[in-house]
């Protein structure tokens, strides 16, 4: 009974030397051995006999790269003004042996290190600058960091500012203070935008301007040339209706004249008319008192002395002119005059009213879209150019007048010699 309590001790005691004399270290990690109690060897990513009751395992280390958020940490600005500062910092071992020797606990020691330079590099600036000047800090607090840690066998790779929370009314003042420069920055462009609809307004009634302006200028040179040619048209018209009255008056008076003569009237005859005449001529509404001239029948008695001739009995009478015999008539000048009862159109006024239908129907070109500032700026590219207007040519007479031949030369009107006068 006593060999069998022997034998099972020492196989515990066997299993108890062996289970301590392996040692299993994952890849990423490091043990940290000691012989004795004094430092033998760094082993990573193995297995490992140690020494029974002589070697150990120390500590083991972390390789990989960690990251460690300090909570939010007061720190007083150069304004003096106290903000509470969230910062993280990435480090990883580097030297697990120094890591182990040099520091107790080289976690709290980061902290306590980046809350003392954070301290120092935010105090000298102001909020405005920390607020705006993270990328400074950090790099500073990096340099420190990697500095002071170096002899502790870790390599800070990089520090973040987490957050920079200031004081409740300080916010409330940023925000007040941001809500009025938006609302500076929004009143500027509203006027901004005001300005440059005035001026894009005052560029589009410039073009209307000038367009109705150049409107009115065609419109009234139009007007006048159209007025000229009617005048010349009516004043041509007219010339040949007074010509065609001139005829038809001497025509009348022709015949009125032959009728007499062919009457052979007596000077009594012309008396009486002249007095069936008189009530007419005495007629009118401004006429209040007429006196019959007291010479009236010397008037007569030269008449009839000068166109009649005496008879037998003493008295004057007409005498019809022999048969066949005609007074002296007016010169035939209808070649002169024919042109004047042409009712065609005229050409020149034909063509001035196409070109003012054209100019018309001419859309107006649009004002420039990058619209110039300067109002006084003079047309140029991409701006629109006032239409050009050409008055229509004058009309002209026709040059060459028919001329008269020969013996058709224009003489005055002579009254017809009557024998015996």
């Amino acid at each position: 009974m006593a060999v069998l309590i022997v034998a099972i001790v020492l196989v515990l005691l066997i299993v108890v030397v062996i289970f301590r004399s392996i040692a299993l270290v994952p890849q990423a990690e490091a043990a940290v051995i000691e012989r004795l109690g004094r430092y033998s060897r760094t082993v990573s990513g193995q297995l490992t006999l140690l020494v029974p009751f002589a070697d150990r395992v120390r500590a083991r280390v972390d390789l990989r790269e960690r990251v460690v958020s300090f909570p939010p940490q007061p720190v007083i600005t150069q304004d003096n003004l106290t903000v509470q500062i969230d910062s993280v910092v990435y480090f990883q071992v580097t030297s697990p042996q120094a890591a182990v020797y040099e520091i107790s606990n080289y976690i709290a020691a980061v902290e306590q290190l980046t809350i003392t330079t954070l301290r120092n590099v935010v105090g000298g600036m102001t909020l405005e600058e920390t607020l705006t000047s993270r990328d400074q800090i950090n790099s500073q607090l990096r340099g420190v960091l990697d500095e002071a840690t170096g002899r502790w066998g870790l390599r800070v790779s990089r520090v973040e500012l987490k957050a920079i929370d200031p004081p409740p009314s300080i916010q409330e003042s940023m925000e007040k203070q941001m809500k009025a420069d938006r609302e500076k920055r929004a009143i500027i462009l509203t006027a901004e935008g005001n300005r440059e609809a005035q001026i894009k307004t005052a560029e589009g009634a410039k073009q209307a301007q000038i367009l109705s302006a150049e409107g009115s200028k065609q419109s009234a040179i139009l007007s006048a040339e159209g007025e000229r040619q009617s005048r010349i048209l009516r004043a041509q018209g007219e010339r040949a209706a007074s010509y065609l009255q001139a005829q038809g008056q001497a025509k009348a008076i022709e015949k009125v004249f032959a009728a007499i003569k062919s009457g052979k009237p007596t000077p009594e005859l012309l008396a009486y008319q002249y007095m069936q005449t008189l009530p007419l001529v005495a007629k009118g509404d401004a006429n209040k008192v007429w006196v019959v001239p007291s010479d009236f029948g010397k008037a007569l008695e030269g008449f009839a002395k000068q166109f009649g001739e005496r008879g037998e009995d003493g008295v004057f009478r007409y005498e019809a002119s022999p048969d066949g015999e005609t007074g002296a008539r007016p010169e035939d000048d209808s070649d002169e005059v024919a042109d004047w009862f042409d009712v065609k159109t005229d050409p020149a006024a034909e063509r001035a009213v196409r070109a003012a239908e054209a100019a018309a129907a001419t859309p107006a070109e649009s004002p420039p879209s990058a619209l110039s500032r300067n109002l006084g700026q003079q047309p140029g590219i991409g701006q629109a150019q006032p239409p050009q207007y050409l008055p229509p040519q004058p009309y002209q007479p026709p040059q060459s007048q028919p001329q008269p031949r020969g013996d058709d030369q224009a003489r005055p009107w002579q009254p017809p010699e009557y024998p015996g006068r």
